[in-house]
């Protein structure tokens, strides 16, 4: 983005922390005009901005954790007419030239919007898409939690005497949950006595997580189906992986200049990595491996249900591609497919109140 300044016009660097930030202020023309260090709540932002307009006019600003730490100054800066952009932290060898400390690292944030080289927008918080990110995010730790519950549960199984195992093992989990959480007594030693009480615990914990994400479940298939129509519409496309898509894309997606870009957000597009006569792309390892997953699970759908997508997969194995290939293309083009949509339900759910 192109941005229209003035010799007078001064840009904002900040080091983001739970506690404190730290802002760092450099002049259009570069030259370092003052740090200071602010508490995180509204005075301490406020308290920044105004010190920053006091140098100059103020209309650029660097802020690394923009999603995190930085989320309240980010949305008192927008409040105020400033071009907030995402800085990432410097690549290791920039730091070990220059050191590392919160001046150094505003200072860097700031001079990255200076160069040019942060253009990110960040994504804003308060919408659809973050109501739809909080739901993913306690959705996926439950599952997780229920994961691990049963792995221990049936760890336990595996190491308990022969008799115990045959009678409580079952090969379903719902099985093993159920007649494990309707154990009282195992025997009298101190050793029966724990793994009945610790198996029938890690049952009931199963059985509570299996509730909660039924729950998460409910409140994504409702809200996707409400705010992320079109995307529901799509062949492969269920309320987990609508969900996951509409948040990376965030609650301001005009930041999402093509569909490029949300490839790029979701870690699909390949990177160029040729050299001399050597011309080749690799795998991008970056960008948001949740929305990845929600790629490739739509592409894993589409392979084994979807008759274009299967003509496509038997075209392209003749010309001799790998089924790994031949999924990272339909990640790809998914991902093109899908842009539109997003920005369309995205657009419908602002203007619903």
């Amino acid at each position: 983005m192109n941005h229209q300044s003035n010799a007078h016009d001064v840009i904002l660097g900040v080091d983001t922390h739970l506690d404190i930030h730290m802002g760092v202020l450099v002049s259009n023309t570069g030259q370092l005009l003052g740090e200071l260090q602010v508490d995180t709540n509204t005075t301490g932002y406020l308290k920044l901005l105004t010190w920053a307009q006091s140098f100059g006019k103020l209309t650029r600003a660097g802020v690394e954790g923009t999603g995190t730490y930085g989320a309240g100054l980010v949305q008192v800066l927008r409040d105020h007419g400033v071009i907030v952009y995402e800085v990432n932290r410097p690549d290791r060898s920039r730091r070990r030239l220059q050191g590392k400390s919160d001046p150094i690292d505003a200072e860097n944030a700031a001079r990255a919007v200076l160069a040019g080289r942060a253009t990110a927008i960040p994504k804003e918080q308060s919408g659809v898409a973050e109501a739809l990110r909080i739901a993913c995010v306690a959705r996926r730790s439950a599952v997780k939690a229920k994961t691990q519950a049963i792995n221990q549960l049936r760890a336990l199984l595996v190491s308990a005497p022969a008799d115990i195992r045959a009678r409580l093992w079952r090969s379903k989990p719902e099985a093993c949950v159920a007649i494990c959480a309707r154990l009282r007594t195992l025997g009298d030693t101190p050793h029966l006595q724990v793994l009945a009480a610790t198996l029938s615990s890690l049952a009931k914990r199963w059985r509570a997580l299996a509730d909660e994400v039924d729950e998460h479940d409910k409140v994504l298939d409702a809200l996707t189906k409400q705010h992320a129509k079109r995307l529901r519409n799509q062949f492969g496309v269920g309320p987990q992986t609508a969900a996951v898509l509409l948040s990376v894309a965030g609650d301001n997606p005009e930041r999402l200049k093509s569909e490029a870009a949300l490839a790029a957000l979701c870690g699909a597009n390949p990177l160029p990595a040729s050299s001399g006569k050597t011309i080749r792309h690799r795998l991008n390892r970056g960008g948001s491996r949740t929305a990845n997953n929600a790629l490739w699970t739509i592409a894993m759908v589409r392979m084994r249900s979807e008759p274009r997508t299967r003509a496509y997969v038997e075209r392209r194995m003749g010309e001799g591609l790998s089924t790994k290939e031949i999924r990272r293309c339909l990640k790809r083009y998914i991902a093109r497919e899908l842009y539109p949509l997003i920005l369309a339900d995205l657009a419908e759910s602002v203007r619903v109140p």
